[in-house]
């Protein structure tokens, strides 16, 4: 049985997505991009299609979801990928990456340069060296040229003496009139940062560290003012991952909330000017399954 605080969550996730905000759905005018958030359960993993057709992954979820991660790509036709974005060395993100890396080729990793002193990260940095996978560390307001018609840029990465979640990569990416932001599992005090390098509605928010307690603060959303929020966390998860205040503060805004606990994969595809979210399951699905 679900306790009553998990109900309430699941609950205001629907009411969001069937009542408040849906992204209208327009014909394509040019070509599409799309971002995948693979449901890896209890982590980060984020396939971006550009519109010419430039494969980036950002994170692969934790060890158990690598071969997932692999499969969803394949399944899609990719072969290669022309970059991976290590935001961080934490297990759940970086621990994927390792699977990834034996089975697709990567031209280029993008890491935060933050160091870890875990089995996993040894092993990410082995498997780097052994396929001989180029890697450069991330600067603050670097510019990632992968792709003409769309922008990235970095708002957040590694500085001295900032924790692993402190450390996360973030990214701005922009396709036309369309924004996301990719949160990674930065902190309000990071996010206080990325307020002032963001100066219009941002469309879609990667919500940071999986709708913990030390992000997502009310003056963040009020300012980037998000139409849509994607939760990445495993719906049995043991740190209670989504918190109230979180999906709150996300409904005071008016955000649309999606999560890959309750609804698996989501993809969200785009012309630039329009953009529309498909999900993996339907929402009431959950709630009856529980």
């Amino acid at each position: 049985m679900l306790k009553t605080q998990q109900i309430s969550i699941i609950v205001l996730i629907i009411f969001s997505i069937l009542f408040i905000h849906f992204p209208p759905v327009h014909s394509a005018s040019g070509k599409d991009m799309q971002v995948h958030f693979i449901n890896v359960g209890q982590g980060d993993s984020i396939f971006i299609q550009t519109p010419n057709d430039k494969h980036i992954l950002i994170d692969g979820g934790p060890p158990q979801a690598g071969k997932k991660v692999v499969h969803y790509l394949k399944k899609h036709g990719i072969k290669k990928l022309d970059l991976v974005v290590a935001t961080h060395p934490d297990i759940d993100h970086i621990g994927g990456l390792i699977t990834v890396m034996k089975h697709i080729k990567i031209d280029k990793i993008l890491d935060s340069g933050k160091l870890h002193t875990t089995r996993r990260y040894a092993k990410y940095i082995q498997e780097i060296v052994k396929q001989e996978i180029p890697i450069s560390i991330t600067k603050l307001h670097e510019k990632i040229p992968l792709d003409p018609s769309i922008h990235i840029q970095v708002l957040n990465t590694f500085k001295k003496s900032r924790t692993n979640n402190q450390s996360s990569i973030v990214l701005k990416m922009s396709y036309n009139n369309v924004d996301f932001l990719f949160m990674g599992d930065v902190e309000m005090e990071q996010e206080q940062e990325i307020i002032k390098k963001v100066d219009e509605q941002t469309e879609i928010v990667k919500v940071a560290h999986h709708g913990s307690n030390t992000s997502t603060s009310l003056s963040f959303l009020q300012a980037v003012r998000p139409k849509t929020a994607i939760l990445t966390y495993h719906k049995d998860n043991r740190y209670g991952h989504p918190v109230d205040r979180v999906i709150d503060h996300l409904y005071q805004v008016g955000a649309s909330i999606y999560s890959t606990g309750a609804l698996g994969n989501i993809v969200i595809r785009t012309d630039g000017t329009s953009y529309m979210v498909e999900t993996e399951k339907e929402p009431l699905d959950f709630l009856y399954a529980s």
